[in-house]
């Protein structure tokens, strides 16, 4: 009886591990979901941002013509 008792306490303490594994492993997902978000995010902002520098810089182009 005892040897059934040891028996069940590992396997308990190596689903308990495994069950921990995995829920780490789906956080660690979600986290790089939310990560590769906030990069897209940026991105968007720096093309924006590149777009408005040209926008400007033709504008300044123009007006050094016409000087």
């Amino acid at each position: 009886m005892a040897a059934l008792e040891r028996i069940d306490v590992v396997l308990a303490i190596i689903i308990g591990v495994l069950a921990a594994i995995v829920y780490s492993l789906r956080i660690l997902v979600l986290m790089d979901r939310k990560i590769a978000r906030i990069e897209m995010h940026i991105e968007k902002m720096a093309h924006k941002m590149v777009k408005e520098e040209y926008q400007i810089e033709r504008e300044l182009k123009g007006l050094k013509k016409k000087k």
